[in-house]
């Protein structure tokens, strides 16, 4: 039987899909893109999927995948649905499909408990009370864990101070010269993923394998027929901060320490350890005193031969002390490398210091740009533009991008997707920077009725973006809408200091208001809790609550039902216009003769919108309102476009029409 027939047999009414999913229902759409899929793994080739929410985009790849009987690699944005992917939805489908397939998952080094590191860390007695409490319990798990993946430990903040304690990174990692290799979890993860039909791992972990040939791709991907990207949109963003260049004054600290400590406990008297690890650590300081102050996270431009309004000659200078600092200590290093591993470790990190050292004294290649971040430390980053010549030459030509000729063995399948991946019919958007020009593109259209389920409101007598009111004014209509519904609000944030003034005038006008409603602020409490608590939040007799964010839940939050009734965008999402890596697209496009701001600002401001838009309705059975307070998205005349790429939501002209629509939520469905 043909791949597309066994597909639609699982697809059809009755079908083996109808045990795996709740409430499985026949969706056109889902269907269609599964047959799609079924095609291009039969033939070879790459194709793009925009499949809008509630499409069911997860099952419409894997049935076809799993059902091809190919090795198949599935890569997701975060390491949140790589659990979700391969811990829920994987064995559910698997069951149904009864597919005695094996499926491995596999991340970043950064993921596993290293039982090296953790040895080390018990025994440092500066280790402060509350790391030793959470170490301790590290330890208790370490005893009964068979993966060593930190996910699986309870009440693990993500922000503890006892990861990095208990983790290895590329740098500090000995190898096969570490005393636990043979017990050693990411190396198990490896193994295990190179004997699977199924290995689920996530962007980063495939682009920084890319960029160093060490996480154990390399032995991987050439296995693989079957390659499946989902939640594709942020594919180039993740690319290009692992195919560049990047050295940091904390990354500079962090190695003389790590020497200092190696050297004076393993080497002790043979060098003058604390002169060696002393001269770095002047120089990295040096740099970051040239560097200047700056807010954290300001980005100084770094056109030619240094950063904005540093001298070059004073600049050049500190880069060369750096290099010749970290010389000198692989120099150190080389005379007692057969002392340890540790120090041949140590020396191949001062090597990689000496390099990015001397590549950033360089001019900057015509294809990438540089930039200064400023923090506690500085960073020098040195970034392409995007990935698409990586992905060109490097992925889709080293794997067999191209459809089979006639007669031939397939060539590789690439499978990308996501519910927003443009907003044009070519999704150039994402095919540009990803080097994707001869895929075939396919869009499926949401099966929900946004027309009956949702609302669009822009307040036409609103303050204008840029004024100093207008943080005020979000706060006082979030608020509002907030006491309407008891809660089950998101107040999505372009920027972190609208987070932070809109987060302080909600808390105000609910507590002026005599309410309970809890208003959560993201970076006061990890994600996962704040995802957790909201949730609750409308379980009967729970507070409710307003959530008050930025950056990453304009994505991948997922709150459906009652829950989340109102989405209050503050902004229109476009990219910051001081960013160097903004500047350095746009010039590149005018430079084609293209418009820096129809061809880049706008299409990135539509795919943010509508992720953002995304988090209203995620069932058919959902209800609620977007407001966008951002009266350019009526006024001017490119917010056609902009709101084209939005969901079809009925509109509301007036306030009165959005009281009513607020009305309308308190009343039960029907």
């Amino acid at each position: 039987m043909a791949l597309s027939d066994e597909v639609l047999d699982v697809f059809a009414d009755g079908g083996a899909l109808s045990q795996a999913a709740d409430q499985f229902r026949v969706r056109e759409g889902q269907t269609q893109m599964a047959l799609a899929i079924a095609d291009t793994v039969t033939e070879g080739g790459q194709l793009v999927v925009e499949a809008g929410t509630g499409v069911g985009k997860t099952f419409s790849y894997l049935v076809p995948a799993l059902l091809s009987g190919e090795r198949v690699l599935l890569s997701t944005a975060t390491k949140a649905l790589q659990d979700q992917l391969f811990g829920r939805d994987l064995p559910r489908l698997l069951e149904a499909l009864n597919l005695p397939l094996r499926t491995a998952l596999l991340k970043g080094r950064g993921s596993y408990l290293c039982l090296h590191r953790m040895g080390q860390a018990r025994h440092d007695s500066g280790n402060e009370r509350g790391v030793a409490h959470a170490l301790a319990k590290v330890e208790r798990w370490a005893l009964t864990t068979r993966t060593g993946d930190l996910a699986e430990l309870p009440g693990l903040d993500e922000r503890s101070p006892v990861i990095p304690l208990v983790t290895s990174t590329r740098d500090n990692c000995l190898g096969q010269q570490c005393p636990q290799f043979k017990a050693c979890h990411v190396n198990l993860a490896r193994r295990e993923a190179l004997a699977a039909d199924v290995v689920v791992i996530n962007h980063h972990l495939f682009f920084a394998d890319l960029a160093v040939r060490e996480s154990g791709m390399a032995e991987l991907l050439p296995t693989v027929r079957v390659v499946v990207f989902d939640e594709a949109h942020q594919l180039n963003e993740t690319g290009v901060q692992f195919l560049g260049q990047q050295l940091g004054t904390g990354q500079v600290l962090d190695f003389a320490r790590d020497m200092l400590a190696a050297g004076l406990q393993q080497a002790r008297g043979l060098v003058d350890w604390q002169a060696v690890a002393g001269t770095l650590e002047h120089a990295a300081r040096e740099l970051r005193m040239v560097a200047g102050k700056g807010w954290p996270g300001t980005k100084l431009r770094w056109n030619g031969a240094a950063p904005e309004g540093i001298a070059p000659t004073q600049w050049q200078a500190c880069l060369d002390t750096l290099r010749r600092a970290a010389e000198d200590a692989a120099e150190a290093l080389g005379t007692v490398s057969e002392l340890s591993p540790d120090f041949v470790r140590l020396a191949e990190r001062a090597g990689l210091l000496v390099e990015r050292a001397a590549v950033l004294a360089e001019p900057c290649p015509p294809e990438a740009v540089r930039w200064l971040d400023i923090g506690t430390q500085v960073r020098l980053v040195q970034s392409p533009l995007d990935i698409a010549d990586a992905v060109r030459k490097r992925v889709l030509k080293a794997g067999g991008g191209e459809p089979a000729g006639e007669g031939a063995a397939p060539g590789r399948a690439w499978i990308f997707t996501s519910a927003t991946l443009g907003d044009d019919p070519q999704l150039r958007w994402f095919t540009e920077p990803c080097g994707l020009d001869e895929a075939r593109i396919l869009r499926v259209a949401s099966p929900f009725d946004y027309a009956r389920q949702a609302a669009l409101y822009v307040p036409r007598d609103f303050p204008r973006p840029a004024d100093a009111g207008h943080p005020s004014a979000v706060a006082a209509l979030a608020a509002h809408g907030a006491l309407r519904l008891g809660g089950r609000t998101l107040v999505l944030t372009t920027t972190l200091r609208a987070l932070r003034s809109i987060g302080d005038a909600l808390r105000e006008r609910l507590r002026a208001a005599g309410s309970d409603i809890d208003v959560l602020v993201q970076g006061e409490w990890p994600k996962r809790v704040l995802m957790d608590r909201f949730r609750a939040g409308a379980d009967a007799g729970a507070t409710g609550c307003v959530l008050v964010a930025s950056a990453s839940f304009w994505e991948g939050f997922d709150a459906p039902g009652d829950v989340l009734q109102l989405v209050v965008i503050d902004k229109l999402p476009f990219p910051p216009p001081g960013d160097p890596l903004v500047e350095a697209r746009t010039r590149r496009l005018e430079a084609q003769g293209r418009s820096g701001f129809g061809d880049y600002s706008i299409p990135e401001a539509a795919v943010a919108l509508k992720q953002g838009a995304g988090r209203l309705i995620r069932r058919e059975s959902d209800r609620g309102v977007l407001v966008v307070c951002d009266t350019r998205l009526v006024a001017m005349s490119y917010g056609r476009r902009l709101l084209a790429a939005l969901p079809p939501m009925r509109r509301l002209a007036t306030g009165a029409d959005f009281e009513d629509a607020l009305d309308a939520l308190v009343q039960p469905a029907g």
